[in-house]
């Protein structure tokens, strides 16, 4: 398998993961489509924003597009930031104020710890407005009060994924690569493009 894919973000630290995940397809992202407008994210599930990006963006320039919307649900916040996550503070992307407001938020509900969450990724896969496949993964763990690692981006300091006593951000790209929710529905896509490219042809007639 040697096809291009086109991963609709400009966030660059997700595409790195992604690129990891399928290093046998030709990578490319919406920062080499700079014409495009943003797609808006009006949908009420991870699931439902990542097909109207993948729909709008594949209808807009052809090709086989995948689009993932992802993000961190914390029980005793009744599931949000969710779909907010990217703006929980109001500023789109901006990692620091979104990770401040989280923990003010938590440090007023110490009766309710310890803070359980996951967090969860859809995906979807499309091709000129048409959708394909979709896919879904989910990474259940902690949020500690403490932030702790340099690496990764978002949510990552301040999530302990079951099974482990440090935060994703405290892990190396392959370690978290390897567990982590936009991983998990990574392999269902590997999976899928695996079984596209073995499948016998259909017998003429």
């Amino acid at each position: 398998m040697n096809m291009e894919l086109i991963i609709a973000t400009r966030n660059a630290h997700k595409a790195q993961e992604i690129a990891a995940m399928i290093p046998s397809c030709h990578i490319r992202t919406l920062a080499d489509f700079p014409e495009l407008p943003k797609v808006e994210e009006t949908g009420r599930s991870f699931a439902e924003n990542a097909m109207l990006k993948a729909q709008q963006i594949s209808a807009r320039i052809g090709g086989m597009v995948l689009a993932d919307d992802s993000g961190l649900c914390v029980e005793a916040l009744s599931g949000m930031p969710g779909i907010l996550s990217a703006r929980y503070a109001g500023d789109h992307g901006n990692d620091d104020a979104n990770n401040r407001k989280l923990l003010a938020e938590l440090t007023a509900l110490p009766s309710l710890a310890p803070f359980r969450a996951h967090f969860a990724c859809a995906m979807c896969l499309a091709r000129d407005g048409k959708v394909i496949a979709n896919f879904t993964g989910c990474l259940p763990g902690c949020i500690t009060l403490s932030p702790r690692g340099c690496k990764g981006f978002g949510y990552d300091p301040l999530f302990v994924p079951d099974g482990f006593s440090c935060t994703l951000a405290e892990l190396s790209a392959e370690q978290k690569n390897a567990i982590s929710h936009r991983a998990k529905a990574l392999k269902q896509v590997v999976a899928y493009f695996d079984a596209e490219s073995n499948a016998s042809p259909a017998p003429l007639h």
